[in-house]
């Protein structure tokens, strides 16, 4: 199945797509909830869609304006170096422990909405990355077990401001900006997809500009190796996301380096789960338009 959480003229809510439509289930059933919350821990049952959404009302999918899949995450994980290319392209050596890092929640922004370059810097860079949303919680996840954890996969932009990153040897403040980290818009459950969304193709791009393309099986930890990983520290629970890093082409690698501007939109896309369009926006006109108003 496909979701898309967001507002259409059926009402704000859970849709799910049907080709190029999309039924808003919120509408129908109450226990669902305005995010895939309800959905994930089993308050509204997903064997029961079929026959919940018999004869109900469609909306053309491109009227469903996007919102964030789960509103208020536990945890958002991040993997920083799992594609060798993108290691190597970076100037470190191949870890033998993932490189994760938090994201906040004010991080966070719905596919569609602008990412904000921020006025402090001009090296706000992309990454396209594939995100997992947990299904069912637990802590020391086997990895035999780890992929019976996942609701659901969706895209992520872990848009990166790299003069900030680089101030210390934690990368916290550059992966933390306001409005930077694009999700959605669809989430598609993992019986859509090959195990683990291995074998998919993943690509950023800027119109006709393609910044980078890979395969999702290029990855060194797996989605089940990383869940595993990550419960032997943290008990993971339902609706907790995990971003499962990028792969080689990144603004800050080329010569010369490529940062994203005001008025260009990012589009960054994985085979058989979307694409992910984020324009972009400089800070200061924001505030300026704020102020006008």
């Amino acid at each position: 199945m496909r979701f898309r959480v967001g507002n259409s003229s059926a009402g704000n809510g859970v849709h799910l797509v049907e080709g190029d439509e999309a039924i808003n289930l919120s509408a129908l059933e109450t226990a669902i909830g305005s995010d895939l919350m309800g959905l994930i821990t089993g308050q509204a049952d997903i064997a029961t869609l079929a026959a919940l959404t018999a004869g109900a009302a469609r909306v053309p999918l491109a009227d469903v304006t996007p919102a964030l899949p789960v509103e208020n995450p536990g945890k958002i994980v991040c993997l920083g170096l799992n594609y060798v290319d993108h290691i190597k392209e970076g100037g470190y050596e191949i870890p033998d422990y993932p490189a994760l890092f938090m994201r906040c929640r004010n991080s966070l922004m719905a596919a569609g909405q602008p990412m904000i370059r921020p006025s402090c810097s001009e090296r706000l860079d992309y990454e396209v990355e594939l995100m997992v949303i947990i299904g069912k919680g637990g802590k020391h996840i086997s990895e035999q077990t780890a992929l019976e954890h996942v609701f659901g996969y969706t895209l992520f932009n872990d848009g990166s401001v790299r003069d900030y990153q680089r101030k210390t040897h934690q990368w916290t403040p550059g992966k933390n900006f306001d409005d930077t980290g694009a999700i959605g818009p669809d989430v598609v459950t993992p019986d859509e997809l090959p195990a683990g969304a291995v074998g998919l193709k993943i690509e950023s791009r800027v119109g006709d500009e393609i910044l980078q393309s890979a395969n999702t099986s290029d990855m060194l930890w797996s989605v089940a190796r990383t869940i595993a990983t990550i419960s032997e520290y943290s008990t993971l629970e339902p609706g907790d996301m995990i971003a499962m890093g990028t792969p080689p082409g990144v603004g800050h690698a080329k010569t010369p380096p490529r940062w994203l501007r005001p008025g260009e939109t990012v589009d960054v896309e994985i085979e058989g789960i979307g694409i992910c369009s984020s324009p972009i926006v400089a800070e200061e006109d924001l505030v300026s338009t704020e102020a006008a108003e």
